[in-house]
């Protein structure tokens, strides 16, 4: 891979703090020796946030195409021609939109092939609703736009990596929405990931239970035994290392989590609650079992502190990081497939 990968950057909400972390991400010159970044924004909207963010002797090169970037430089396509009012830390219905041009151009160059990834930074759910995204997410968007099946909401840092079962939907509706095939689904798909994207060769999966104490025998529900574990079974029988159901608050404040390479979490807060506690700074969402590769920081817009110049970029660029390696493994994996024999020393060798 003698040439630089191109990776897109969506800015989020005009808003919040996207465009704050990724110019202090940027204006660090180590990241062109590994990557040649392109921005999806407005560099108007660019030159407010390098202002405030005390970032001097930065600027954008302006193209308008991905095929046009300039190596070691940050490269920024605008993504629309109208001023735009900035009002940090407000939320703004109409602003919404301009998150979804850049959101949009950028996964229609990731699908073209223009860009080899993308990194999106947090947008606003409710105000970038319209007739173009009707989705609870960046997670539900992408795996459209790919015409995937299903995809994995995978949170990974280097002390844990958790998944999760049903995504954004009310906390009403998730008993209901847990299927046996949908553990299963998500658990072959993190399994794949583990050895594809993370290079593990035998991934251990722990599997959560739904209920307090993981029902306690049935005590508290029967999820457990009637859903959850023929997952399990049917895993483990088609070669997934899958074990559980575990009881969700001693498996995390034991340590238990340690002793597995993933974790399957049933719902959004049971997964993202301890992962964010453990992991917040270094913690990257991958949006796992799509043919492109999404990563973003692990945290949203953080309208309270927006324009104050108080962001850290430091989960930002753990997720351009973590694309770059992504990239790398798969492509890695494809061409030592074609040679079984150096693909199995080179797996040992990692294990």
């Amino acid at each position: 891979m003698s040439e630089k990968l191109k990776i897109g950057i969506s800015i989020g909400d005009v808003n919040g703090i996207g465009l704050e972390i990724i110019i202090k991400t940027l204006s660090d010159s180590k990241i062109y020796d590994y990557c040649t970044p392109i921005v999806y924004g407005h560099t108007k909207v660019a030159s407010f946030y390098r202002r405030i963010s005390d970032v001097n002797e930065f600027n954008f090169n302006v193209i308008t195409s991905a095929s046009q970037a300039i190596a070691r430089k940050p490269n920024m396509i605008n993504c629309w021609t109208e001023d735009v009012k900035i009002e940090p830390g407000t939320v703004n219905k109409e602003i919404g939109k301009y998150a979804f041009m850049s959101l949009e151009r950028a996964t229609n160059d990731l699908l073209a092939g223009e860009i080899d990834a993308l990194v999106t930074a947090p947008i606003n759910k409710d105000t970038i609703q319209s007739e173009s995204f009707n989705f609870p997410g960046h997670t539900e968007y992408l795996q459209d736009r790919a015409g995937g099946a299903d995809s994995l909401m995978f949170l990974v840092s280097d002390t844990l990596r958790v998944g999760v079962v049903t995504g954004h939907i009310p906390v009403s509706k998730i008993s209901e929405s847990i299927t046996t095939e949908g553990i299963l689904s998500k658990l072959r798909l993190m399994d794949a990931s583990l050895r594809k994207d993370f290079w593990i060769r035998k991934p251990k999966i722990a599997v959560l239970g739904l209920n307090p104490h993981a029902s306690d025998n049935g005590l508290i529900g029967n999820e457990e035994a009637q859903t959850i574990t023929p997952a399990i079974e049917e895993a483990r029988a088609n070669d997934i290392l899958a074990m559980g159901p575990y009881a969700a608050d001693g498996f995390f404040a034991n340590g238990t989590y340690l002793q597995f390479d993933a974790v399957l979490a049933m719902y959004h807060d049971q997964g993202l609650i301890p992962f964010k506690q453990i992991a917040f700074e270094s913690g990257v969402n991958f949006t796992a079992g799509l043919s492109f590769i999404r990563t973003s920081p692990d945290h949203g817009t953080a309208f309270d502190i927006a324009g104050k110049n108080k962001a850290s970029e430091v989960s930002f660029r753990e997720a351009l990081f973590t694309a770059i390696h992504i990239i790398k493994h798969r492509r890695e994996t494809a061409e030592l497939n074609e040679n079984p024999l150096a693909f199995s020393k080179l797996s040992r060798d990692r294990d």
